[in-house]
């Protein structure tokens, strides 16, 4: 019994990867599933469909590993945030489809409780900006929507959870209600500098604390399956949010490091300690683990839109058939153009945090084609990032741009262009790991770690191991012009709306 399994529900799919003693990935399975758009700017998940794909990747994996499920020592999770889920509590259905953090269907109400006034206790408790992206306003959303869903839910018929504690019931059989603190510090619910769900904000929001989940460490004991779900009772010992689950795996322990996962957003998070920084630009301050009741804290910004960018050429102006040719195309661009695509579809995430942006292309010529679009695609992203770098940087003197090493993961870092040109862009070196799966990597040394079966942190860190890189090759003069070019189209998209 020395694997683990690592579930990693995404925004997208669901994937399930096997780790072995070494923590080496031995075998994976994936699965998409279908995103439902009800109305503009509404994004929604079928948890049934959610359910049966996480189950059919894990006994995939564990099949194509040649193992039985006695083998797996236990299990950790990792998911997509903020995503919220309210079931009944007698038959663990949910009573409205998951609404899913790109989700701007409340943007309304979060303007209301801005013009009260209520931001700033909101920032000072949970270190969270005011914004539909987060759970709060989600779950009174669902519980407004559905007939009868409040009064069931003020006589404690109903749970809430975001999608790690919706399959920790699941697989446990209802008998585990229980998140980790890295996706409670999500909700908006949740007293950061205490650990603990914030009566005054459950009462602002007008939320039942009968509905909330147990707040545990993220390497813990979260319960075991029931043995029929997987042909053996597999214990469940790790949890963390996605984007913290990446920090882990890319071994960001110290201070001061900082990792970039690049999937269908872009998330930037830098380690800070035992500090919450607040954040003066518009960041985020969030918990990056709690492990033995102590919790670290980081900094995080995040960009909404980075893969769907490139999912975007493909689906929408079907311009590439798969995401590696966007490297490819970008490369044959004419140098001469510059295109600037400001990726705004669901409105713009840190450091501007304007819900009412809309996507943007400027410097279109007669001569502009699949190519230049491809090239200001991958470019918008390295672009936000260093716009989350920037504010980092002013946020926390302790980061200091010559010393700044970016470790980044994520599907889009299989292109050596982008990295590249995010490299070039930032000005700083960007290191791409061995394993660029590190979300999972995250989720099972969480669960190694509960059952001695992973070393301590200090330990993991000297197993890191670089696989390439990408140091700055561009000249000042030009990462000047390309830079002022990025700032003007940001802000003829900030404020052609207003």
């Amino acid at each position: 019994m020395s694997h683990i399994l690592a579930i990693d529900q995404g925004t997208t799919s669901s994937r399930a990867i096997i780790f072995s003693s070494d923590l080496k990935p031995m075998a994976s399975a994936q699965k998409e599933f279908t995103q439902h758009y009800p109305a503009a700017g509404w994004v929604e998940h079928d948890l049934e469909e959610i359910w049966a794909g996480v189950l059919d990747v894990s006994q995939q994996a564990i099949a194509k590993a040649h193992l039985q499920p006695r083998d797996i020592a236990a299990i950790g999770i990792t998911n997509q945030r903020e995503t919220t889920v309210v079931w009944d509590r007698a038959t663990g259905e949910a009573i409205h489809k998951a609404i899913v953090w790109q989700d701007r269907r409340t943007a309304e109400t979060c303007q209301t409780l801005k013009a009260a006034g209520h931001e700033p206790l909101i920032a000072a408790r949970t270190g969270l900006l005011l914004d539909p992206y987060f759970s709060a306003t989600k779950i009174g959303f669902i519980l407004d929507a559905v007939p009868g869903a409040r009064a069931r839910a003020e006589r404690g018929e109903l749970a809430f959870g975001t999608i790690d504690s919706f399959l920790l019931w699941r697989l446990t059989g209802g008998t585990t209600h229980a998140t980790d603190a890295t996706n409670a510090s999500r909700t908006m619910l949740c007293n950061i500098h205490t650990g603990q769900w914030d009566d005054e904000l459950l009462a602002l929001f007008n939320i039942p604390k009968s509905m909330m989940p147990n707040i545990r460490d993220s390497s813990a004991d979260f319960g075991t399956t029931l043995p029929e779900i997987f042909g053996a009772a597999i214990p469940l010992r790790g949890v963390a949010g996605d984007q913290q689950a990446a920090t882990i795996g890319q071994a960001c322990f110290e201070p001061g490091m900082m990792k970039s996962t690049y999937g269908t957003g872009c998330f930037a998070l830098l380690n800070t300690g035992d500090k919450a920084i607040i954040s003066s630009n518009r960041l985020l301050t969030t918990i990056a683990y709690q492990l033995d009741g102590k919790r670290t804290y980081a900094l995080e910004g995040s960009i909404f839109i980075a893969g769907a960018a490139v999912q975007w050429l493909r689906d929408g102006l079907k311009i590439i058939t798969q995401a590696s040719d966007t490297g490819p195309l970008a490369n044959e661009a004419d140098p001469a153009q510059s295109v600037y695509l400001v990726p705004a579809f669901v409105g713009l995430g840190a450091p501007h945090w304007d819900a009412e942006a809309r996507g943007a292309l400027f410097g279109l010529t007669r001569n502009t084609g699949p190519r230049e679009f491809a090239k200001a695609a991958l470019e918008s992203v390295c672009y936000q990032t260093l716009d989350l770098m920037e504010a980092m940087r002013a946020d926390w003197a302790s980061v200091t741009p010559s010393r700044t090493i970016l470790r980044v993961d994520g599907g889009m870092t299989a292109s050596d262009w982008t990295m590249q040109c995010l490299a070039d862009l930032i000005d700083a070196d960007v290191d791409r790991p061995v394993i660029t799966e590190t979300t999972a990597v995250g989720a099972a040394y969480l669960a190694g770690l509960a059952i001695g079966l992973y070393p301590q942190p200090k330990d993991f860190m000297k197993s890191w191991r670089l696989e390439k890189r990408f140091s700055p090759q561009m000249q000042a003069a030009e990462r000047t012009i390309k830079i002022a070019g990025w700032r003007d189209a940001v802000g003829r998209t900030l404020s052609h709306h207003k």
